[in-house]
């Protein structure tokens, strides 16, 4: 297959170049709230571009999954009508952190597109940013001078933001022959068709910053991106990215599903690319924990789903379907991305539920379409733009439509409000995105770093260590010493402090000199590498190059060691027992309680709980010891048995946490045998968003002492009812009997009751100018008003009833008007508007039946002497 190829041999040029070859980050970005959806290649080296982190390597290629919609790349609407656009894709890419530059860039992507994509070096145009001279002569060695195109900054300058990283750029561009126009260069070509990009060097090598000056950055960078499909269409030599092997494969299964042939002259041909673009944008986002929802990306989610489906009903299809295209999606892509294949079951459900869902909500949308345009033949024969923008947004009727139901039952419809309301909508949807400053800086460990290199950890083996002060901080400076009483942070050339990260707390305990104390009140990671004990100078004074024993708390540290490997044992269960689709989305490790976050669709039930604590308690009575070790990372991604967390970004080494059954990536502190943690229990289960369940859970003490609070709960109930523990579940539902049985007894008392209050009270009714009205105060409350109102009004014909009551700061109106009065002008709606602000509160209802609330019930019998004076 052409795709799967192109990926490989794209990474494996690059790995040989020197790269590391970095898995693609889920299409759910990481701790990044400018993003809905990661959308390129670069989103996973942020922190790296902006200086406020380092990686192990200077070099990397990633084929990295896309998603662009919603925001500013709010192109939906365009999918499968054009030859290009895309909801999801794939975008390959090089990249280099202070590393190479343009030269090698350049000649990386020379090479690449003439021997492993195979392009005609004849057809290659480079274009460059106007002043940038450098990359012009560079492109000279590869092609005449005019086959490069200089471009303004709009075409070729990039930049991260309004701040931040930016610099010129290179497009490659392929001449895909006169049959897609007639322009004779890129300068001439305005559509794009014939001249088409397919990669784009980004040259990162300035900063720019709030005033919008442009600094040089001290160190330029390389991002590249280059779409496959694009790449395909091009190798493939086809008209759009739609007859490329993977999506024309996806085509080939709606076909087969429907049962409609394929055919571009037919009008129905777009609903085949959406299909097969939309499934797997869906797939994608589902497998890596996104689940369509009301809010957020869950909600961009829905609409690709719901798109999808109102196209699927154009091919014949009225029942869900998407499940049934989903193998073929898997066939094609689970070999490079497992996610897919671990998560198909789970996706097949997502899907399949939210397609029933979506289906009989259109089957109301028809209904309210019929209202629709009943209440437009009232109004001048126009459908307003709110109600076709409602028809549109929630029972997904698209605009097309709605315009041809309107022409065929000779309506028209408000185009001007419906774009406007349309146009509020993507603003909406782009606001989701946080606009955030994201300068690119030198963090105040960089240089240190470079210096002083790495603080060495000694924390796994040890709880104490001699240290010396290589660097002190106070007020947000490098400082060459700190004082009695200064707060700060210390860093040490080793320390066993654990730093907190990984979802791990930081250790506490202190520094000891001869003369000095330095209480550690936590340890923290401000830059790769750097190990910074954080708290107060109680005792002496400090400086650079002072010899300090550290010292943790370490019954504390056992307890974070027992809840960390914990974790590792929910995973483990979990997977056993809800299946392998479960992904960790965040954690919490502390001394009392571990906090675990992951994906999945629905509420554990209770026997599903109870399954995940007995495995787990099991395996702590079975007692594995707790090994750990380091491997390459390129050996770890050829290896399905070891798991690797969510959004992590890892070396070229990493550690492996074993426990036979269970072997995670973790940098973490760990328990020396699974017995250590003594009992497993989950305190909480819960939902965090849609598609994330969140689980909380205690180990050893904080276990015993969850045991032994619900004991306590069930002797107190077991009191109160007067009788024993054991026995409590007869006892409870004897006494629901006894209260079900009293309830139906006090309501045949109240019942009673309420007959002979309206017959008193039907004594008091008045004659105001020949209208029978009964304004009154009574001692009832919600549905017993509300009870009373209907027997009194059913009785009252013809009349005019207000009832009134109330209760401390409250109070509560209800008015009825007999059918013949509305007639004759007395509406009920009217009258609560003038009495409502009477009682300070608002109403409204119906003409015959309305109500009000209010917060002055001193105030009522003003009210009802004024419904008098109304009548």
């Amino acid at each position: 297959m052409q795709t799967q190829d192109v990926r490989r041999q794209f990474l494996q040029y690059f790995k040989e170049k020197g790269h590391s070859v970095i898995p693609s980050s889920p299409v759910l970005p990481h701790d990044d709230p400018t993003l809905l959806f990661t959308n390129a290649g670069m989103n996973q080296f942020k922190d790296v571009f902006l200086g406020n982190t380092a990686r192990d390597y200077k070099r990397a290629a990633t084929s990295q999954k896309c998603i662009r919609v919603g925001g500013k790349h709010n192109d939906l609407d365009n999918v499968g009508h054009t030859s290009r656009h895309l909801t999801f894709f794939e975008m390959l890419g090089n990249f280099s952190f202070g590393d190479y530059f343009k030269k090698e860039a350049i000649t990386f992507a020379w090479e690449v597109s003439t021997k492993v994509f195979a392009f005609d070096p004849e057809r290659i145009w480079p274009t460059v940013f106007r002043d940038d001279d450098e990359a012009f002569e560079l492109w000279k060695q590869y092609v005449p001078s005019d086959r490069i195109t200089r471009f303004g900054e709009k075409e070729n300058f990039w930049a991260m933001g309004d701040t931040g990283p930016c610099g010129p750029c290179s497009e490659l561009l392929y001449d895909r022959g006169s049959h897609y126009g007639k322009a004779s260069n890129p300068s001439e070509d305005i559509s794009g068709e014939r001249f088409l990009e397919f990669w784009n060097l980004v040259f990162m090598q300035y900063n720019r910053s709030a005033t919008g000056v442009l600094e040089p950055l001290p160190k330029p960078s390389i991002d590249t991106g280059a779409g496959l499909e694009r790449i395909i269409s091009l190798k493939m030599n086809v008209d759009t990215v739609f007859e490329t092997d993977v999506l024309r494969g996806l085509i080939a299964q709606v076909e087969t599903v429907s049962g409609v042939a394929y055919d571009l002259q037919d009008q129905r041909s777009a609903a085949f690319r959406v299909i097969a673009d939309h499934l797997r944008c869906l797939s994608f986002a589902i497998a890596d924990g996104v689940q369509p929802s009301n809010v957020d990306r869950g909600y961009v989610l829905r609409k690709v789903l719901r798109r999808a489906v109102r196209y699927g009903r154009m091919l014949g299809m009225e029942e869900p379907f998407l499940a049934k295209i989903l193998p073929r999606l898997v066939s094609e892509m689970g070999s490079d991305y497992r996610e897919l294949t671990v998560a198909q079951s789970r996706i097949a459900e997502i899907l399949t539920a939210e397609e029933e869902a979506f289906l009989r909500t259109l089957r109301r949308g028809g209904n309210i379409l019929n209202q629709v345009m009943e209440k437009a033949r009232k109004h001048a024969g126009q459908i307003s733009g709110d109600d076709a923008f409602k028809l549109k947004d929630t029972y997904g009727l698209p605009i097309d439509e709605i315009l041809l139901l309107a022409k065929d039952s000779e309506l028209t419809v408000d185009a001007d409000r419906y774009q406007a309301l349309e146009l509020e909508a993507k603003e909406r949807s782009r606001s989701v995105q946080k606009s955030t400053q994201q300068i690119a800086s030198e963090n105040l460990f960089a240089d240190y770093a470079k210096e002083h290199g790495e603080c060495a950890f000694v924390g796994y083996a040890l709880h104490s260590a001699l240290g010396k002060v290589t660097a002190l901080v106070h007020n947000g400076q490098l400082v060459s010493s700190l004082q009695e009483g200064e707060e700060g942070l210390v860093v040490l050339n080793q320390s066993p402090f654990y730093a907190e990260m990984g979802g791990q707390i930081g250790d506490i305990g202190h520094l000891k000199g001869d003369h000095q104390f330095f209480q550690v009140t936590n340890c923290i990671s401000p830059y790769k590498g750097v190990i910074a004990h954080s708290g107060k100078l109680e005792k002496g004074s400090l400086k650079i190059g002072d010899s300090l024993v550290a010292e943790i708390d370490a019954p504390r540290r056992q307890k974070i060691a027992n809840n960390h490997t914990a974790t590792h044992l929910l995973h483990w269960a979990l997977h056993k027992v809800l299946g392998e689709h479960v992904k960790q989305a965040g954690s919490v490790v502390d001394q009392q309680r571990l906090r675990f976050d992951f994906s999945h669709h629905k509420a554990l039930t209770q026997e599903e709980i109870n399954k995940i604590e007995d495995l787990i308690n099991e395996k702590i009575r079975e007692n594995l010891p707790v090994r750990w070790y380091e491997l390459p990372y390129d050996e770890v991604q050829k290896r399905s048995d070891i798991k690797q967390f969510f959004g992590e970004k890892y070396g070229s080494k990493v550690r492996v946490i074993d426990i036979d059954y269970s072997k995670e990536l973790c940098g973490g502190t760990h328990t020396s045998y699974v017995g250590n943690i003594g009992l497993f229990r989950i305190a909480k289960e819960s939902s965090i968003a849609a598609g994330v369940r969140r689980i909380e859970a205690v180990t050893g003490t904080e276990a015993e002492g969850l045991h032994r609070h619900s004991d306590h709960l069930l002797g107190q109930l077991a009191a109160a009812l007067k009788t024993q523990v054991q026995k409590l579940p007869e006892r409870v539902e004897k006494v629901l009997e006894e209260n079900k049985q009293l309830s139906v007894e006090l309501k045949t008392a109240r019942k009673g009751q309420l007959g002979d209050l309206v017959g008193s009270l039907l004594k008091k009714v008045e004659m105001i100018k020949g209208k029978p009205l009964l304004a009154i105060q009574v001692d009832l409350q919600g549905d017993e008003l509300k009870d009373c109102a209907d027997e009194l009004s059913a009785k009252l014909q013809p009349g005019v009833l207000v009832l009134a009551s109330g209760a401390d700061d409250r109070c509560q109106m209800i008015v009825r008007v007999s059918d013949d009065l509305v007639g004759q002008g007395v509406k009920a709606n009217d009258i609560v508007k003038v009495l409502a602000p009477l009682i300070e509160g608002t109403g409204g209802g119906k003409p015959n039946s309305a109500q009000a609330g209010g917060k002055a019930p001193h105030r009522i019998a003003e009210a009802l002497a004024k419904a008098r004076d109304l009548l």
